[in-house]
């Protein structure tokens, strides 16, 4: 990479720990406590989005005597997470630059009261509590009072709010995790987070399985269908277990000390127009005019405002970045949620998607159909990652993973009404293992470790929405498609979108293994401030 733009520039200090020998995998306690509170958003995450298919399959046979959802309603209800995640990447990516990582978006009020800044309520933790009063809020559905399509608006119109909550969580964990990360191990810790969404999905399925046997003698000796309400709030209720564990750890953790000097670190210094420049604080050169430096007088950190992101982005080296992470999250998740939100045709084809026998065993063969997927291709391809991020890089593993479902989904698209379950089997269980070693898991990883911390919050949650609006668009169109045109177009769609990451990736991102992007940061604004006082000499 070249030397000026910083694209492969390392932290002394992590050399310095990787000549000793500290191997990436080998994470100290301070590690494994970060990861105990910053990945249960991530574990939510998956819970929360997958959870809804088995629970929309229980409202049908509560609701709607097993007939079909209606599909708009049937789109909201799966969908409704997803928006409200992308208001929430959106809000919460902006905030915590912008106040830190512990201050709230009640500033103006806690300065004209004068309340000291250590007790400031915190954003990081707020996702989390807007997940529980989301879930909460779900679980009050009165079905019995409201007609089925009106319980359907209910229910998904709160699963807004649980997913403004999960969205925010993003933003907030990845930034946090890599502002008290070295590099040299910033991307095992990362992979870890990320990896918990495997964990979600299976717990997901596993609570749903639990549950429904646990009803088995009403539901399905008795044929009392009604107690699938008792089921559904159950199976979301407990997601409420691993957040009420961690919102108090979240809620206490301090501020980074890498964001707070970051916010801190650099002042206005007018050049010409309306164009400034950033020097490092302290004392301003001899030769240097009063009028020339602008130095803030009060204590408190300047907020790292939307005019100055995009003062930040009008350089096109950065532009692009924010575009590539934006692009392949979006792409991606096209790909991902479309099968995933989508796992009828899937548990059709290796039969289990419970066309047979009571209510209550096809709702369980359903929940064992999810479970099945989850453990033969979502893990394996999660933990793999972990194991290689540091030796073969995040844009070679998102590359191959791209390349690998895009072989995956043209197979399945081709083969599609003449393979055997066996044959359907494989060809699923690689297309999710290369999904997970692969681009879901880069996207991610990516934008945490491209931006300097002074703005890593708001890209990462910008990236995070555009995948999001992503999964919105296949989760709406790919029923209602699938049903005009056939899955098997819809899987080509897919192979063709799984290209197009290829060509996203290779063309704006660059390799962000052992980057220290604040290093990188502060040396292009020392550069840029020695070019402008050149001029202002000339």
């Amino acid at each position: 990479m070249d030397a000026a733009t910083g694209e492969d520039e390392r932290d002394g200090q992590s050399k310095v720990q990787e000549k000793m020998g500290n191997p990436a995998l080998m994470l100290s306690r301070e590690d494994v406590g970060l990861l105990g509170i910053t990945a249960t958003g991530n574990f939510l995450d998956a819970y929360d989005y997958f959870i809804i298919n088995p629970v929309s399959t229980m409202l049908q046979y509560e609701l709607f005597a097993g007939n079909t959802l209606p599909p708009k309603l049937e789109g909201y209800l799966k969908s409704g997470a997803l928006i409200g995640s992308v208001l929430g990447q959106l809000l919460f990516g902006y905030l915590g630059d912008a106040f830190g990582r512990k201050a709230i978006c009640w500033y103006t009020f806690v300065h004209a009261t004068n309340i000291p800044t250590e007790l400031w309520p915190r954003i990081d933790g707020k996702e989390l509590l807007t997940v529980i009063i989301g879930t909460i809020l779900c679980l009050s559905t009165p079905t019995s009072v409201l007609s089925p399509s009106d319980s359907l608006i209910y229910l998904a119109s709160f699963r807004i709010i649980v997913g403004i909550g999960i969205g925010g969580d993003y933003p907030m964990s990845s930034s946090i995790t890599t502002d008290r990360t070295e590099p040299w191990k910033r991307g095992t810790v990362l992979s870890y987070i990320v990896a918990m969404q495997g964990w979600g999905s299976l717990v997901g399925s596993l609570v749903a399985i639990i549950v429904l046997a646990a009803y088995k003698h009403v539901i399905n000796d008795n044929g009392e269908v009604n107690k699938l309400d008792a089921v559904w709030r159950i199976t979301i209720g407990l997601s409420l277990i691993p957040a009420f564990a961690t919102i108090y750890q979240r809620l206490t953790l301090p501020e980074p000390p890498l964001h707070s000097a970051a916010r801190r670190k650099y002042v206005d210094i007018p050049l010409s127009g309306t164009n400034t420049a950033r020097e490092l604080q302290g004392e301003p050169d001899d030769k240097m005019e009063a009028e020339d430096v602008s130095i803030p007088v009060e204590d408190t950190p300047r907020k790292a405002h939307i005019r100055e992101f995009l003062e930040y982005l009008s350089e096109w080296k950065h532009a692009k970045h924010l575009i590539g992470t934006c692009l392949s999250w979006f792409l991606t998740n096209i790909a991902f949620f479309g099968v995933n939100l989508n796992q009828n045709f899937v548990l059709e084809q290796i039969g289990f998607q419970g066309s047979t026998g009571t209510p209550w065993q096809k709702l369980f063969r359903v929940a064992t159909g999810s479970l099945i997927i989850t453990v033969l291709g979502f893990l394996p391809g999660y933990y793999l990652t972990v194991f290689t991020i540091h030796r073969l890089g995040r844009k070679w593993i998102q590359v191959q993973g791209a390349l690998m479902t895009a072989l995956f989904m043209a197979i399945l698209a081709a083969k599609f009404h003449s393979l055997d379950k066996a044959g359907f089997i494989v060809c699923f269980t690689l297309l999710q293992f290369f999904f997970n070693f692969g681009a879901n898991m880069t996207i991610y990883i990516i934008p945490a470790e491209l931006f300097p911390s002074r703005y890593r919050a708001f890209a990462h949650g910008i990236s995070a929405a555009s995948g999001r609006c992503g999964a919105i668009l296949s989760s709406l169109v790919f029923n209602q498609l699938s049903k005009s045109v056939g899955t098997p177009v819809i899987l080509w769609i897919f192979f063709a979108v799984s290209l197009l990451t290829v060509v996203v990736t290779l063309v704006f991102l660059p390799e962000t293994n052992g980057r220290d992007a604040d290093v990188i940061f502060e040396k292009e604004l020392q550069e840029k401030y020695a070019r402008a006082r050149s001029s202002r000499a000339a």
